[in-house]
């Protein structure tokens, strides 16, 4: 039962680290267009950073619920 709980875990954190690693990828292309104001580029920027590390701790956690697997 517990291997079931893992297993649940695992996917909720790898969908959640897919979900960050896309929204860092649309905030890294906001953060680059010259069409778009300074202060959204600079937000957009700060987003993507924040995105990668959510996206490192989703993998972080995803890995550690696999190996209890």
């Amino acid at each position: 039962m517990e291997s079931l709980k893992q297993g649940a875990n695992y996917v909720s954190e790898t969908v959640q680290q897919a979900t960050s690693g896309t929204s860092k990828e649309a905030n890294k292309q906001v953060a680059k267009d010259s069409d778009a104001s300074v202060g959204t580029r600079a937000s957009a920027a700060k987003d993507a950073v924040g995105d990668k590390l959510d996206e490192t701790k989703h993998d972080a956690k995803a890995s550690a619920h696999k190996e209890q697997i």
